[in-house]
């Protein structure tokens, strides 16, 4: 599935992977490939990403890395939309 996040000053990463776990105000939640279509605000927390994630060095400094696979962006807020295996994190 395609994932893009996109905050105020940049588009921070768009590329393929295999889940995305997020921070939603009613808890988090995790989305896999042909997940249903939803549209969630999120909370301050962490999106972990899974797949292999190569970021540019522009934005590196705002990810870390988890473990094994895992990527981890720290988020003030956000809204979520998934339809048609692609997400789009609009994050604060």
């Amino acid at each position: 599935m395609y994932l893009e996040i996109v905050s105020p000053e940049a588009t921070l990463f768009s590329g393929e992977v295999t889940s995305v776990a997020v921070p939603g105000v009613n808890g988090d939640f995790e989305m896999l490939n042909n997940h249903a279509p939803i549209v969630s605000l999120l909370k301050e927390g962490v999106v972990k990403i899974s797949g292999n994630i190569e970021l540019s060095e522009a934005v590196q400094d705002k990810f870390t890395k988890g473990e094994k696979d895992t990527t981890l962006l720290k988020i003030n807020s956000g809204t979520i939309e998934m339809k048609d295996n692609k997400i789009i994190v609009l994050a604060d």
